[in-house]
Protein backbone atom coordinates (compact mmCIF):
# COMPACT_ATOMS: atom_id res chain seq x y z
CA UNK A 1 0.00 0.00 0.00
CA UNK A 2 3.25 2.11 0.96
CA UNK A 3 4.58 1.74 -2.97
CA UNK A 4 0.61 2.85 -4.35
CA UNK A 5 0.23 6.07 -1.71
CA UNK A 6 2.38 8.61 -4.21
CA UNK A 7 0.68 7.67 -7.32
CA UNK A 8 -2.83 7.73 -5.43
CA UNK A 9 -2.14 11.22 -4.41
CA UNK A 10 -1.16 12.25 -8.05
CA UNK A 11 -4.55 10.35 -9.03
CA UNK A 12 -6.78 12.42 -6.82
CA UNK A 13 -4.91 15.80 -7.88
CA UNK A 14 -6.06 14.75 -11.40
CA UNK A 15 -9.18 14.02 -10.61
CA UNK A 16 -9.71 17.09 -8.94
CA UNK A 17 -7.74 19.27 -11.54
CA UNK A 18 -10.32 17.18 -14.06
CA UNK A 19 -13.59 17.71 -12.67
CA UNK A 20 -13.50 21.22 -12.06
CA UNK A 21 -12.62 21.73 -15.47
CA UNK A 22 -16.53 20.74 -16.08
CA UNK A 23 -19.48 21.79 -15.26
CA UNK A 24 -21.50 20.53 -12.60
CA UNK A 25 -24.56 19.64 -15.32
CA UNK A 26 -22.27 18.22 -17.58
CA UNK A 27 -20.96 15.57 -15.30
CA UNK A 28 -24.60 15.21 -14.06
CA UNK A 29 -25.33 14.42 -17.54
CA UNK A 30 -22.68 12.13 -18.73
CA UNK A 31 -22.81 10.32 -14.89
CA UNK A 32 -19.51 11.39 -14.42
CA UNK A 33 -18.75 10.43 -10.13
CA UNK A 34 -15.55 9.42 -9.53
CA UNK A 35 -15.10 6.59 -6.89
CA UNK A 36 -13.76 7.96 -3.68
CA UNK A 37 -10.52 5.96 -2.63
CA UNK A 38 -12.16 4.80 0.58
CA UNK A 39 -15.20 2.96 -1.17
CA UNK A 40 -12.75 1.77 -4.51
CA UNK A 41 -10.49 0.28 -1.35
CA UNK A 42 -12.87 -1.50 0.30
CA UNK A 43 -14.54 -2.91 -3.18
CA UNK A 44 -11.58 -4.68 -3.91
CA UNK A 45 -10.92 -5.79 -0.64
CA UNK A 46 -14.29 -7.79 -0.76
CA UNK A 47 -13.31 -8.90 -4.38
CA UNK A 48 -10.13 -10.47 -2.97
CA UNK A 49 -12.46 -12.31 -0.55
CA UNK A 50 -14.46 -13.65 -3.34
CA UNK A 51 -11.35 -15.32 -5.59
CA UNK A 52 -8.90 -17.98 -5.25
CA UNK A 53 -5.77 -16.99 -3.49
CA UNK A 54 -4.17 -18.49 -6.54
CA UNK A 55 -5.72 -17.15 -9.27
CA UNK A 56 -4.26 -15.26 -11.79
CA UNK A 57 -6.67 -12.12 -12.29
CA UNK A 58 -7.74 -10.88 -14.87
CA UNK A 59 -9.16 -7.49 -14.33
CA UNK A 60 -11.87 -5.47 -16.59
CA UNK A 61 -13.07 -1.91 -15.62
CA UNK A 62 -15.73 -0.90 -18.41
CA UNK A 63 -15.55 2.80 -17.23
CA UNK A 64 -12.71 3.13 -15.81
CA UNK A 65 -12.09 7.42 -15.13
CA UNK A 66 -8.62 8.05 -14.10
CA UNK A 67 -8.35 4.35 -12.60
CA UNK A 68 -9.84 4.38 -8.82
CA UNK A 69 -10.54 0.77 -9.04
CA UNK A 70 -7.22 -0.54 -11.25
CA UNK A 71 -5.54 2.09 -7.97
CA UNK A 72 -7.33 -0.19 -5.23
CA UNK A 73 -6.58 -3.22 -6.90
CA UNK A 74 -2.53 -2.27 -6.65
CA UNK A 75 -3.17 -1.99 -2.99
CA UNK A 76 -5.13 -5.18 -2.50
CA UNK A 77 -3.73 -7.76 -4.80
CA UNK A 78 0.06 -9.08 -5.79
CA UNK A 79 1.76 -7.52 -9.05
CA UNK A 80 2.58 -10.69 -9.98
CA UNK A 81 -0.94 -11.98 -9.49
CA UNK A 82 -2.25 -9.60 -12.11
CA UNK A 83 -2.29 -11.39 -15.36
CA UNK A 84 -4.52 -8.39 -17.29
CA UNK A 85 -5.65 -5.34 -16.59
CA UNK A 86 -8.09 -3.50 -18.81
CA UNK A 87 -10.09 -0.01 -19.13
CA UNK A 88 -12.33 1.56 -20.97
CA UNK A 89 -13.22 5.49 -20.86
CA UNK A 90 -15.37 6.76 -23.67
CA UNK A 91 -14.40 10.63 -22.33
CA UNK A 92 -11.18 11.75 -23.82
CA UNK A 93 -11.03 14.71 -21.18
CA UNK A 94 -10.64 11.45 -18.68
CA UNK A 95 -9.36 9.16 -20.53
CA UNK A 96 -6.04 11.03 -22.42
CA UNK A 97 -4.61 12.18 -18.77
CA UNK A 98 -5.64 8.77 -17.25
CA UNK A 99 -3.76 6.90 -19.84
CA UNK A 100 -0.70 9.62 -19.98
CA UNK A 101 -1.03 8.57 -15.44
CA UNK A 102 -0.58 5.17 -15.96
CA UNK A 103 1.73 4.94 -18.68
CA UNK A 104 4.17 2.71 -17.25
CA UNK A 105 1.93 0.32 -15.28
CA UNK A 106 0.60 -2.47 -16.59
CA UNK A 107 -2.81 -1.20 -17.65
CA UNK A 108 -4.38 -1.02 -21.09
CA UNK A 109 -7.27 1.72 -21.31
CA UNK A 110 -8.92 1.82 -24.38
CA UNK A 111 -10.58 5.30 -25.18
CA UNK A 112 -13.58 4.35 -26.39
CA UNK A 113 -17.34 3.60 -25.76
CA UNK A 114 -17.15 0.03 -24.02
CA UNK A 115 -21.41 -0.17 -24.98
CA UNK A 116 -19.93 -0.44 -28.83
CA UNK A 117 -16.63 -2.61 -28.13
CA UNK A 118 -16.61 -5.99 -29.60
CA UNK A 119 -16.60 -8.75 -26.54
CA UNK A 120 -13.11 -10.67 -26.01
CA UNK A 121 -13.46 -14.45 -27.86
CA UNK A 122 -13.92 -16.96 -25.70
CA UNK A 123 -11.42 -18.44 -23.51
CA UNK A 124 -9.99 -14.74 -23.25
CA UNK A 125 -12.52 -13.19 -20.98
CA UNK A 126 -12.37 -10.95 -17.59
CA UNK A 127 -12.12 -13.14 -14.02
CA UNK A 128 -13.05 -9.89 -11.88
CA UNK A 129 -15.54 -6.97 -13.58
CA UNK A 130 -15.26 -4.09 -11.47
CA UNK A 131 -17.28 -1.00 -12.28
CA UNK A 132 -18.58 2.46 -11.15
CA UNK A 133 -20.82 2.93 -14.54
CA UNK A 134 -22.09 6.47 -15.48
CA UNK A 135 -25.63 7.00 -14.41
CA UNK A 136 -26.92 8.51 -17.63
CA UNK A 137 -30.63 8.54 -17.07
CA UNK A 138 -32.77 7.15 -20.01
CA UNK A 139 -34.20 10.53 -21.27
CA UNK A 140 -30.59 11.91 -22.11
CA UNK A 141 -30.17 9.35 -24.35
CA UNK A 142 -31.80 9.57 -28.06
CA UNK A 143 -33.69 7.03 -29.85
CA UNK A 144 -31.38 5.15 -32.06
CA UNK A 145 -28.80 4.78 -28.76
CA UNK A 146 -31.28 3.08 -26.87
CA UNK A 147 -32.09 0.91 -29.91
CA UNK A 148 -28.79 -0.14 -30.43
CA UNK A 149 -28.22 -0.78 -26.48
CA UNK A 150 -31.91 -3.13 -25.93
CA UNK A 151 -30.85 -5.02 -29.06
CA UNK A 152 -26.75 -5.54 -27.68
CA UNK A 153 -27.90 -6.30 -24.12
CA UNK A 154 -30.29 -8.64 -25.11
CA UNK A 155 -27.67 -10.15 -27.16
CA UNK A 156 -24.90 -10.64 -24.72
CA UNK A 157 -26.80 -11.35 -21.65
CA UNK A 158 -30.27 -12.11 -21.97
CA UNK A 159 -31.75 -9.50 -20.42
CA UNK A 160 -34.89 -7.81 -22.30
CA UNK A 161 -34.02 -4.21 -20.78
CA UNK A 162 -37.12 -1.62 -19.79
CA UNK A 163 -37.25 1.24 -21.72
CA UNK A 164 -36.80 3.40 -19.11
CA UNK A 165 -33.45 1.88 -17.96
CA UNK A 166 -30.73 4.00 -17.32
CA UNK A 167 -27.15 3.57 -18.97
CA UNK A 168 -25.37 1.55 -15.96
CA UNK A 169 -28.30 -1.35 -16.14
CA UNK A 170 -27.33 -1.24 -20.17
CA UNK A 171 -23.57 -1.39 -18.49
CA UNK A 172 -24.12 -4.20 -16.57
CA UNK A 173 -25.80 -6.44 -18.92
CA UNK A 174 -23.51 -6.09 -21.82
CA UNK A 175 -20.20 -7.17 -19.04
CA UNK A 176 -22.15 -10.72 -19.07
CA UNK A 177 -20.37 -11.08 -22.45
CA UNK A 178 -16.93 -9.90 -21.15
CA UNK A 179 -16.61 -12.65 -18.19
CA UNK A 180 -15.23 -15.98 -17.93
CA UNK A 181 -17.33 -19.03 -16.50
CA UNK A 182 -17.05 -18.66 -12.87
CA UNK A 183 -15.78 -15.12 -13.13
CA UNK A 184 -16.85 -12.51 -10.26
CA UNK A 185 -18.61 -8.96 -10.81
CA UNK A 186 -18.43 -6.21 -8.38
CA UNK A 187 -21.14 -3.44 -9.80
CA UNK A 188 -20.80 0.12 -7.76
CA UNK A 189 -25.05 1.53 -9.01
CA UNK A 190 -27.71 3.27 -7.89
CA UNK A 191 -30.00 1.34 -5.68
CA UNK A 192 -33.17 2.56 -7.06
CA UNK A 193 -32.84 -0.47 -9.20
CA UNK A 194 -33.98 -2.63 -6.41
CA UNK A 195 -37.45 -1.17 -6.40
CA UNK A 196 -39.11 0.72 -9.68
CA UNK A 197 -40.18 -1.12 -12.69
CA UNK A 198 -37.24 -0.62 -15.02
CA UNK A 199 -35.42 -2.87 -12.66
CA UNK A 200 -37.22 -5.60 -13.09
CA UNK A 201 -35.08 -7.30 -15.88
CA UNK A 202 -32.32 -6.37 -13.82
CA UNK A 203 -33.36 -8.34 -10.99
CA UNK A 204 -34.54 -10.92 -13.29
CA UNK A 205 -31.41 -11.26 -14.12
CA UNK A 206 -29.44 -11.37 -11.10
CA UNK A 207 -31.69 -14.30 -10.23
CA UNK A 208 -31.51 -16.86 -12.94
CA UNK A 209 -28.68 -16.11 -14.85
CA UNK A 210 -25.60 -15.29 -12.88
CA UNK A 211 -25.33 -16.77 -9.03
CA UNK A 212 -25.90 -13.34 -6.94
CA UNK A 213 -23.58 -13.15 -3.76
CA UNK A 214 -24.55 -9.99 -2.00
CA UNK A 215 -26.32 -6.94 -2.50
CA UNK A 216 -24.74 -3.84 -0.15
CA UNK A 217 -26.79 -1.01 0.18
CA UNK A 218 -25.27 2.20 1.84
CA UNK A 219 -26.96 4.41 4.46
CA UNK A 220 -28.55 7.02 1.97
CA UNK A 221 -27.94 9.70 4.87
CA UNK A 222 -23.80 8.54 4.22
CA UNK A 223 -23.21 9.83 0.52
CA UNK A 224 -21.02 7.87 -1.00
CA UNK A 225 -20.55 10.53 -3.61
CA UNK A 226 -20.22 14.21 -2.18
CA UNK A 227 -21.02 15.32 -5.72
CA UNK A 228 -24.03 12.99 -6.53
CA UNK A 229 -27.30 12.97 -4.72
CA UNK A 230 -27.65 9.02 -5.79
CA UNK A 231 -28.35 6.20 -2.79
CA UNK A 232 -25.82 3.39 -3.82
CA UNK A 233 -25.73 -0.15 -3.36
CA UNK A 234 -22.65 -2.71 -4.22
CA UNK A 235 -23.92 -5.81 -6.20
CA UNK A 236 -22.06 -8.85 -6.04
CA UNK A 237 -22.20 -12.21 -8.46
CA UNK A 238 -20.89 -15.37 -10.28
CA UNK A 239 -21.02 -15.86 -13.88
CA UNK A 240 -22.65 -19.04 -13.21
CA UNK A 241 -25.94 -20.00 -12.88
CA UNK A 242 -27.40 -20.19 -9.24
CA UNK A 243 -27.48 -23.98 -7.22
CA UNK A 244 -30.96 -25.13 -5.62
CA UNK A 245 -31.27 -23.80 -2.28
CA UNK A 246 -28.84 -20.84 -3.15
CA UNK A 247 -28.91 -18.10 -0.36
CA UNK A 248 -27.85 -14.41 -0.77
CA UNK A 249 -26.61 -11.73 1.87
CA UNK A 250 -28.10 -8.61 1.99
CA UNK A 251 -26.75 -5.80 3.77
CA UNK A 252 -26.82 -2.24 4.63
CA UNK A 253 -25.00 0.72 6.05
CA UNK A 254 -21.32 0.77 7.00
CA UNK A 255 -18.68 -0.77 5.11
CA UNK A 256 -18.68 -3.87 2.83
CA UNK A 257 -16.26 -5.19 5.98
CA UNK A 258 -18.47 -4.18 8.97
CA UNK A 259 -21.90 -3.48 7.59
CA UNK A 260 -24.58 -2.28 9.96
CA UNK A 261 -27.04 -5.02 9.51
CA UNK A 262 -26.66 -8.47 7.27
CA UNK A 263 -28.83 -11.31 6.59
CA UNK A 264 -29.27 -14.36 3.78
CA UNK A 265 -32.12 -15.01 2.27
CA UNK A 266 -33.27 -17.25 -0.76
CA UNK A 267 -33.53 -17.01 -3.64
CA UNK A 268 -37.76 -18.06 -3.55
CA UNK A 269 -37.63 -14.98 -1.66
CA UNK A 270 -35.95 -12.64 -3.76
CA UNK A 271 -38.60 -13.31 -6.14
CA UNK A 272 -41.51 -12.66 -4.63
CA UNK A 273 -40.18 -9.58 -2.98
CA UNK A 274 -41.53 -6.41 -4.74
CA UNK A 275 -38.81 -4.23 -3.74
CA UNK A 276 -35.29 -5.31 -2.36
CA UNK A 277 -34.39 -1.84 -0.81
CA UNK A 278 -35.29 -2.94 2.82
CA UNK A 279 -34.65 -6.54 2.57
CA UNK A 280 -31.80 -5.94 5.30
CA UNK A 281 -32.58 -4.98 7.73
CA UNK A 282 -36.95 -5.67 7.24
CA UNK A 283 -36.97 -8.44 5.80
CA UNK A 284 -38.80 -10.12 2.81
CA UNK A 285 -42.11 -7.66 1.72
CA UNK A 286 -44.28 -8.48 -0.65
CA UNK A 287 -47.28 -6.83 -2.76
CA UNK A 288 -49.61 -5.34 0.12
CA UNK A 289 -52.37 -8.11 1.18
CA UNK A 290 -55.93 -6.93 1.15
CA UNK A 291 -57.53 -3.57 0.53
CA UNK A 292 -54.42 -0.89 -0.47
CA UNK A 293 -55.12 3.05 -1.33
CA UNK A 294 -55.80 2.37 -4.92
CA UNK A 295 -58.83 0.37 -4.02
CA UNK A 296 -60.29 3.36 -2.70
CA UNK A 297 -58.19 6.43 -4.78
CA UNK A 298 -57.34 7.01 -8.18
CA UNK A 299 -54.01 9.04 -7.55
CA UNK A 300 -52.43 10.87 -10.21
CA UNK A 301 -49.34 13.29 -9.83
CA UNK A 302 -50.14 16.97 -9.50
CA UNK A 303 -49.97 19.42 -12.11
CA UNK A 304 -46.86 20.14 -14.56
CA UNK A 305 -47.01 23.53 -15.64
CA UNK A 306 -43.73 23.82 -18.09
CA UNK A 307 -42.81 26.93 -16.27
CA UNK A 308 -43.59 27.86 -12.41
CA UNK A 309 -42.51 31.44 -12.67
CA UNK A 310 -44.64 32.31 -15.32
CA UNK A 311 -48.11 30.46 -15.11
CA UNK A 312 -48.17 30.99 -11.61
CA UNK A 313 -48.70 34.42 -9.50
CA UNK A 314 -49.78 36.31 -6.39
CA UNK A 315 -53.34 38.16 -6.60
CA UNK A 316 -51.68 41.24 -6.58
CA UNK A 317 -49.19 40.18 -9.68
CA UNK A 318 -52.72 39.15 -11.59
CA UNK A 319 -53.80 42.78 -10.90
CA UNK A 320 -50.92 44.81 -11.56
CA UNK A 321 -51.17 43.06 -15.23
CA UNK A 322 -54.55 43.69 -15.45
CA UNK A 323 -55.03 39.97 -16.45
CA UNK A 324 -58.56 38.21 -16.54
CA UNK A 325 -59.16 36.98 -13.45
CA UNK A 326 -61.80 34.31 -14.95
CA UNK A 327 -58.64 32.15 -16.50
CA UNK A 328 -56.64 32.14 -13.19
CA UNK A 329 -57.74 28.86 -10.57
CA UNK A 330 -56.24 28.55 -6.68
CA UNK A 331 -53.32 26.43 -6.30
CA UNK A 332 -51.59 25.21 -3.04
CA UNK A 333 -48.29 26.85 -2.76
CA UNK A 334 -45.01 24.20 -2.52
CA UNK A 335 -44.91 22.19 1.20
CA UNK A 336 -42.24 24.35 3.25
CA UNK A 337 -45.46 27.13 2.59
CA UNK A 338 -47.82 25.21 3.57
CA UNK A 339 -48.20 26.16 7.07
CA UNK A 340 -51.17 23.30 8.43
CA UNK A 341 -51.95 20.29 7.03
CA UNK A 342 -55.72 21.07 7.04
CA UNK A 343 -56.17 23.62 4.46
CA UNK A 344 -59.63 25.31 4.73
CA UNK A 345 -61.87 27.35 2.83
CA UNK A 346 -62.57 30.94 2.42
CA UNK A 347 -66.10 31.67 0.77
CA UNK A 348 -65.15 31.48 -2.95
CA UNK A 349 -63.19 28.01 -2.65
CA UNK A 350 -59.61 29.92 -2.53
CA UNK A 351 -57.46 28.31 0.10
CA UNK A 352 -57.33 30.31 3.45
CA UNK A 353 -53.40 30.75 3.32
CA UNK A 354 -51.06 33.57 3.77
CA UNK A 355 -49.25 32.85 0.51
CA UNK A 356 -52.39 32.67 -2.12
CA UNK A 357 -51.21 31.68 -5.53
CA UNK A 358 -52.87 31.43 -8.44
CA UNK A 359 -52.62 29.11 -11.64
CA UNK A 360 -53.21 30.90 -15.36
CA UNK A 361 -55.05 28.61 -17.30
CA UNK A 362 -56.38 29.43 -20.96
CA UNK A 363 -57.85 27.29 -23.37
CA UNK A 364 -59.03 29.90 -25.54
CA UNK A 365 -57.03 29.80 -29.14
CA UNK A 366 -54.34 33.13 -29.13
CA UNK A 367 -56.50 34.94 -31.89
CA UNK A 368 -59.43 35.26 -29.48
CA UNK A 369 -57.42 35.97 -26.99
CA UNK A 370 -56.16 38.47 -28.99
CA UNK A 371 -59.23 40.09 -29.75
CA UNK A 372 -61.22 39.58 -26.51
CA UNK A 373 -58.19 40.03 -24.12
CA UNK A 374 -55.22 42.13 -25.13
CA UNK A 375 -53.62 42.47 -21.60
CA UNK A 376 -53.46 38.78 -21.50
CA UNK A 377 -52.56 38.63 -25.32
CA UNK A 378 -49.42 40.72 -24.77
CA UNK A 379 -48.64 38.73 -21.36
CA UNK A 380 -48.42 35.40 -23.72
CA UNK A 381 -46.35 36.98 -26.07
CA UNK A 382 -43.31 37.90 -23.28
CA UNK A 383 -43.85 33.63 -22.79
CA UNK A 384 -43.30 33.29 -26.86
CA UNK A 385 -39.12 32.92 -26.77
CA UNK A 386 -38.85 30.87 -24.38
CA UNK A 387 -41.64 29.06 -22.44
CA UNK A 388 -43.51 28.83 -25.14
CA UNK A 389 -40.65 25.90 -26.85
CA UNK A 390 -40.32 24.41 -23.46
CA UNK A 391 -40.81 20.72 -23.68
CA UNK A 392 -44.01 20.63 -22.10
CA UNK A 393 -45.69 23.45 -23.73
CA UNK A 394 -44.69 22.94 -27.01
CA UNK A 395 -46.71 19.96 -26.61
CA UNK A 396 -49.82 21.62 -25.88
CA UNK A 397 -52.28 22.94 -27.81
CA UNK A 398 -52.87 25.67 -26.67
CA UNK A 399 -49.19 25.82 -24.91
CA UNK A 400 -50.59 27.96 -22.14
CA UNK A 401 -53.58 25.53 -21.21
CA UNK A 402 -52.57 23.22 -18.60
CA UNK A 403 -53.16 19.42 -17.11
CA UNK A 404 -56.52 18.54 -16.21
CA UNK A 405 -55.80 18.27 -12.54
CA UNK A 406 -59.19 19.16 -10.46
CA UNK A 407 -58.84 20.01 -7.13
CA UNK A 408 -58.48 17.03 -5.12
CA UNK A 409 -59.67 16.27 -0.90
CA UNK A 410 -56.39 14.34 -0.08
CA UNK A 411 -52.84 14.99 -1.18
CA UNK A 412 -49.92 13.81 -0.54
CA UNK A 413 -46.04 15.61 -0.71
CA UNK A 414 -44.14 13.73 -3.09
CA UNK A 415 -40.70 13.70 -1.94
CA UNK A 416 -39.07 14.96 1.19
CA UNK A 417 -36.64 14.05 4.62
CA UNK A 418 -36.97 12.99 8.09
CA UNK A 419 -36.70 16.18 9.27
CA UNK A 420 -36.25 16.77 13.55
CA UNK A 421 -40.02 17.86 13.74
CA UNK A 422 -41.56 15.33 11.63
CA UNK A 423 -41.32 11.52 11.70
CA UNK A 424 -41.61 10.59 8.35
CA UNK A 425 -40.88 12.37 5.29
CA UNK A 426 -44.29 12.45 3.63
CA UNK A 427 -47.06 14.85 4.61
CA UNK A 428 -50.82 14.22 4.18
CA UNK A 429 -53.12 17.10 3.19
CA UNK A 430 -56.54 17.90 3.40
CA UNK A 431 -57.98 20.06 1.28
CA UNK A 432 -61.27 21.47 1.90
CA UNK A 433 -60.37 24.56 -0.70
CA UNK A 434 -60.98 24.35 -4.34
CA UNK A 435 -57.18 24.83 -5.32
CA UNK A 436 -55.41 22.46 -7.40
CA UNK A 437 -51.82 21.23 -6.89
CA UNK A 438 -48.45 20.74 -8.66
CA UNK A 439 -46.32 17.89 -9.54
CA UNK A 440 -44.55 18.33 -5.42
CA UNK A 441 -47.72 16.55 -4.61
CA UNK A 442 -49.92 13.41 -4.99
CA UNK A 443 -53.50 13.87 -5.22
CA UNK A 444 -56.08 11.70 -3.78
CA UNK A 445 -58.93 11.32 -5.91
CA UNK A 446 -61.52 9.12 -3.98
CA UNK A 447 -63.28 6.35 -6.30
CA UNK A 448 -66.85 6.52 -6.04
CA UNK A 449 -67.95 4.43 -2.74
CA UNK A 450 -65.50 6.75 -0.90
CA UNK A 451 -66.73 9.66 -3.07
CA UNK A 452 -70.20 8.86 -2.18
CA UNK A 453 -69.76 7.87 1.43
CA UNK A 454 -67.83 11.61 1.60
CA UNK A 455 -70.56 13.20 0.53
CA UNK A 456 -73.18 11.95 3.26
CA UNK A 457 -70.83 12.13 6.09
CA UNK A 458 -69.25 15.51 6.38
CA UNK A 459 -66.83 14.03 9.65
CA UNK A 460 -65.17 10.98 7.42
CA UNK A 461 -62.76 13.26 5.32
CA UNK A 462 -61.30 14.21 8.75
CA UNK A 463 -61.29 10.68 9.84
CA UNK A 464 -59.99 9.56 6.34
CA UNK A 465 -56.98 12.03 6.64
CA UNK A 466 -56.24 10.88 10.48
CA UNK A 467 -55.99 7.07 9.06
CA UNK A 468 -53.66 8.50 6.31
CA UNK A 469 -51.52 10.69 8.30
CA UNK A 470 -51.56 7.51 10.95
CA UNK A 471 -49.57 5.38 8.42
CA UNK A 472 -46.34 4.45 9.98
CA UNK A 473 -43.09 5.64 8.59
CA UNK A 474 -42.14 2.11 7.85
CA UNK A 475 -44.72 0.92 5.72
CA UNK A 476 -44.16 4.10 3.68
CA UNK A 477 -40.56 3.88 2.95
CA UNK A 478 -41.03 0.19 2.25
CA UNK A 479 -43.06 1.67 -0.81
CA UNK A 480 -41.20 4.72 -1.61
CA UNK A 481 -37.77 5.15 -3.00
CA UNK A 482 -34.48 6.76 -1.44
CA UNK A 483 -31.91 8.52 -2.58
CA UNK A 484 -28.27 10.16 -0.86
CA UNK A 485 -28.74 12.17 1.53
CA UNK A 486 -31.79 10.86 3.04
CA UNK A 487 -34.58 12.31 0.33
CA UNK A 488 -36.92 9.49 -0.46
CA UNK A 489 -39.93 9.88 -2.50
CA UNK A 490 -43.07 8.48 -3.65
CA UNK A 491 -44.86 7.47 -7.15
CA UNK A 492 -48.42 7.21 -7.60
CA UNK A 493 -48.46 3.43 -8.41
CA UNK A 494 -45.87 3.15 -5.01
CA UNK A 495 -48.28 5.14 -2.67
CA UNK A 496 -51.34 3.07 -3.94
CA UNK A 497 -50.05 -0.12 -2.60
CA UNK A 498 -49.81 1.13 1.12
CA UNK A 499 -52.47 -0.96 2.99
CA UNK A 500 -55.60 0.54 3.47
CA UNK A 501 -57.67 -2.25 5.08
CA UNK A 502 -59.01 0.88 7.83
CA UNK A 503 -60.56 2.45 5.36
CA UNK A 504 -63.36 0.29 4.57
CA UNK A 505 -63.93 -0.26 7.82
CA UNK A 506 -65.28 3.38 7.86
CA UNK A 507 -67.78 3.36 5.18
CA UNK A 508 -71.02 2.01 5.21
CA UNK A 509 -71.68 -1.68 5.09
CA UNK A 510 -72.30 -1.63 1.47
CA UNK A 511 -69.26 0.36 0.21
CA UNK A 512 -67.04 -2.34 2.04
CA UNK A 513 -66.08 -4.03 -0.99
CA UNK A 514 -63.27 -2.66 -3.08
CA UNK A 515 -64.07 -0.47 -6.94
CA UNK A 516 -63.77 -2.60 -9.81
CA UNK A 517 -61.68 -1.22 -12.25
CA UNK A 518 -63.94 -0.40 -14.52
CA UNK A 519 -66.37 1.97 -12.20
CA UNK A 520 -66.21 5.59 -12.76
CA UNK A 521 -64.57 8.25 -10.65
CA UNK A 522 -66.34 11.44 -9.07
CA UNK A 523 -63.04 13.13 -9.32
CA UNK A 524 -61.72 12.49 -12.71
CA UNK A 525 -58.36 13.48 -13.98
CA UNK A 526 -56.78 12.96 -17.16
Amino acid sequence: MDAMTPIEDRRLALQASLDAAKTQAERNRLGQFATPTGLASDVLAYARRLLPDDAALRFLDPAIGTGSFYAALLREFANERIEVARGFEIDPHYGDPAGALWDNWPLKIALEDFTTAMPPEQGSGYNLVICNPPYVRHHHMDKAAKSRLLAATAAASGIQMAGLAGLYCYFLGLAHAWMEPDGIAGWLIPSEFMDVNYGLPVKRYLLSQVELIRIHRFDPNELQFGDALVSSAVVWFRKRKPATGHRVEFSFGGTLATPKVSRLLPLADLQRAAKWTSLAADGVRAVADGRRLADFFDIKRGLATGDNGFFIMTRDEIVARDLPAEFFKPILPGPRHLESDIVEAARDGTPQLARQLFLLDCRLPESEVKERFPALWAYLQTGKPKVAETYLCSRRSPWYAQENRPPAPFICTYMGRNMAKRDKPFRFILNRSQATAANVYLLLYPKRPLAKALASDSDLGRQIWEFLNGIDAATLLGEGRVYGGGLYKMEPRELANVPAEAIAAMLPAAEHRPASQGEMFKYRAA
